[in-house]
């Protein structure tokens, strides 16, 4: 194996319309941690989170390299692996404090990597991990919701990654009530052909869910949290529950004490971020929904795909992701 790799790195957190906020780099190969697979990387998704860093970094002369989704197969493995093996054609969603996937080799943690859907191409399964685990996540272990469930869940930005996902697995695995937001007629249709049960606008939310939901609104799923707490607690039933993955500074959330309105955070990144005991639940939930794939039941989120695992390609997909409008993933491939 060379000892060098070529990657995609950021020096410094230029706009995305500057060129050089994303360069073409040569970098050496990753050392392998015990529990570590070294992955040769096929396909990558950009997701917000990606934006966002990039945005923020400080200058460096050490590139940071990004990419959190992606899909590749094993090349090689840590000396304590068991549940991988060379060979194994995979899909995952990384780890945010190490190195990320916008490289041709990236090394990654076994207990969050899970092979890949067998029905899908290497692209079509890097749109899938992050907004997978987030939405399972957040459905089954921040809200708890079960097939027994009722009541009606609303999830802005529904047409989004972590929207397109949630729509689905709600359907297909909760009890209730499926609203999800979105303004746009492209996206409003995206959102109804997932399987919602109603698609309404956010601009007038509280009259929208008055009249999709007219017996009030019981959970709330959020990726935009900014101004909407008071909404919510309008719109909200008693003892209801909000999941939220934004980062809405000064957030005020005593609007919804009078009707003792459960708040949670869902950040996928936490169980690798500290080794949690429970950090293959993440192998298991990226398998879980690689059967549900294979078996027809839930499919692929990617709406565009950019043949140019480049520095350029990866300008373009963060491009699309910033732009506001995306419906879905953008994955960049080989």
């Amino acid at each position: 194996m060379t000892e060098a790799m070529r990657a995609i790195g950021s020096f410094d957190g230029l706009p995305v319309s500057d060129e050089r906020c994303l360069v073409d780099v040569e970098l050496p190969v990753p050392q392998l941690r015990p529990h570590d697979v070294l992955v040769r990387v096929q396909a990558v998704s950009v997701n917000p989170a990606d934006v966002k860093r990039r945005a923020a970094l400080t200058p460096s002369d050490t590139p940071t390299v990004l990419g959190y989704d992606a899909a590749g197969v094993v090349e090689a493995i840590g000396a304590e692996v068991g549940t991988l093996g060379v060979g194994d054609e995979v899909f995952y969603a990384g780890d945010v404090s190490r190195p990320g996937a916008n490289a041709e080799l990236h090394a990654v943690d076994e207990r969050i990597v899970a092979e890949r859907p067998g029905t899908l191409s290497f692209a079509d399964a890097a749109a899938l991990p992050l907004t997978s685990i987030t939405a399972s996540e957040a459905l089954f272990e921040r809200l708890r919701l079960t097939r027994e469930s009722t009541g009606a869940l609303l999830i802005l930005g529904a047409a989004g990654g972590v929207g397109s996902i949630i729509v689905q697995l709600a359907k297909l695995e909760t009890g209730v009530t499926v609203i999800g937001t979105a303004s746009r007629s492209a996206s409003r249709d995206w959102v109804s052909g997932l399987g919602a049960d109603a698609v309404i606008d956010h601009h007038d939310l509280v009259n929208e869910c008055g009249r999709a939901a007219p017996d009030g609104i019981d959970y709330v799923f959020s990726p935009h949290t900014a101004g909407y707490i008071e909404s919510f607690a309008e719109i909200m039933n008693p003892f209801g529950e909000i999941v939220a993955i934004d980062e809405p500074e000064g957030l005020e959330l005593l609007p919804l004490k009078t009707k003792s309105i459960a708040f949670h955070w869902e950040l996928m990144f936490t169980r690798s971020l500290f080794e949690t005991p429970d950090m293959i639940e993440q192998k298991h939930l990226l398998a879980r929904v690689a059967t549900l794939v294979d078996d027809g039941r839930i499919r692929s989120t990617v709406s565009q795909r950019i043949a140019d695992f480049s520095a350029a390609g990866i300008r373009r997909a963060h491009e699309l992701v910033e732009s506001g409008r995306m419906t879905g993933k953008v994955v960049v491939h080989r």
